[in-house]
Formats: C-alpha cells, structure tokens, sequence
C-alpha cells in the first residue's frame, strides 16, 4: 500500500485493521513523523523554517500565512490540511490520519489535541482503527487544552472554550464549553 492508497482508504472512513498493509503503514509513517518531529521540536527555527519543516511533515506546500509555535506533534502528518492565517500554539497534538482540515483564520490555543481515530469497542477487535475527519471551519478559535474527537465538525466563527472535550458537531457563531462540550452562547 502506497501513500496516496493509504489517504483513499483512510479518507473513505474505513477501518485501518491489524495486522494489515494499511496498519503497517500507519507504522512507517509515525516513524518519518516523529523524525520530522524531533527536527521541528528540538531545536530553534525560523518562522520560514518551521513552515519548510510543515511542508515536509504534511508532504505539501504550507501557505506563508503559517504561524506555529513548536513543540507540535502528529503521528502521521500526511493528512493535515492548513488555510490562511493560522495560528497553531505550543503542544498541539494532531492525530491526522482521518484527516484534519482547517479553514482560514483559526485559532488553537496550547495542548489542544485533535484526534481523528477512535478504537474499535469490541474487546478482540481494540487494536482496530476508525478514521473519521475532523474540519475546523473558518475564523474558529480552539481555547487551551481542548480535545476534538473523531469526526466533528467545528462552524465558522465558533468558538470551544479552553479545556472542552468537543464530541459532536459545534454550530457557527456559538460558544460551547464543558466536559462534554455544551452550548454556551450565541455570538451575535
């Protein structure tokens, strides 16, 4: 299985089985990830470098209106999607292989972890993969230690207060919050 069979499979949301071709290759690329990783982590860059290394990380050309502040972790990166005047602060954790899509002028705050893998709930079948994308919409803001879990949807304007557990889908111009996230508020 090649890269570009690998995103096919993952982006239909099928299941990344183990032992399988597909699994393997989630191994292979967390290895280059966590390469690419320690290079980006360990050292200080440039803002230009940093986007070098994002384009190398992703496998492609990430817009000059990047804006991340390292550390940054992912265990895949080939499936992470970046818009416009994006702003990624320190300790994001991506887990991209559902693929992660972020739309123009966002905002992630420290620690914020989106995650697009869910383990399978059958106790013989855990080790099993479900990829499902996570889309952040224009003009959102992810505060401090949120976590977006597989699948979700974030609107544009919206906004996920620090700490939030986001399981579900989070309407545009709204403010949601909690453990699991609730709605808030309407922004006006």
């Amino acid at each position: 299985m090649n890269l570009e069979e690998f995103l096919e499979h993952t982006n239909s949301g099928k299941t990344i089985h183990f032992p399988s071709e597909a699994q393997e290759l989630c191994d292979e690329l967390l290895r280059e990830a966590t390469r690419i990783k320690m290079k980006l982590n360990c050292e200080y860059h440039t803002e230009e470098e940093i986007r070098q290394i994002m384009a190398e990380l992703t496998g492609q050309d990430v817009n000059e209106t990047l804006n991340l502040i390292p550390p940054f972790h992912t265990d895949c990166g080939k499936n992470i999607h970046i818009g416009e005047n994006v702003f990624i602060n320190s300790n994001c954790t991506m887990q991209d292989q559902g693929g992660v899509y972020i739309g123009d002028d966002v905002l992630i705050g420290h620690n914020v972890c989106i995650l697009t893998l869910n383990h399978d709930f059958e106790i013989e079948k855990r080790a099993e993969l479900h990829p499902s994308p996570i889309h952040i919409k224009n003009k959102a803001w992810i505060g401090s230690n949120a976590t977006i879990l597989p699948g979700v949807t974030i609107g544009e304007g919206a906004i996920v207060a620090a700490g939030a557990v986001v399981t579900k889908d989070v309407d545009a111009k709204t403010i949601v919050g909690g453990v699991p996230a609730k709605l808030i508020k309407k922004i006006e």
